[in-house]
């Protein structure tokens, strides 16, 4: 798993979950980038979640510039922790 460009996020989703569509429709509006890989249809995107998430598939799971990971995060964590003012 490459971690993301300064600035910006991977989020793990899934088209069903209304958490990632919290999310996805507030990083929009922040015009905050992210790259969204579905867990159902990118083939070991499954594994990486479950691997960070104690064997579970919950999404959204995100992936910070540095490397770090985090499940169902806020948007003023996600703001936080790439550095985006509050």
């Amino acid at each position: 798993m490459d971690a993301p460009a300064p600035g910006t996020i991977t989020m793990f989703s899934t088209t069903w979950c209304g958490y990632c569509k919290r999310l996805k429709s507030q990083l929009q509006r922040e015009g905050i980038g992210y790259t969204e890989v579905n867990i159902e249809e990118v083939p070991d995107a499954a594994d990486y979640v479950m691997s960070v998430n104690n064997g579970n598939q919950t999404v959204p799971t995100v992936v910070f510039p540095d490397g770090s990971a985090a499940t169902n995060p806020s948007l003023a964590e996600v703001k936080s922790r790439i550095g985006t003012p509050a």
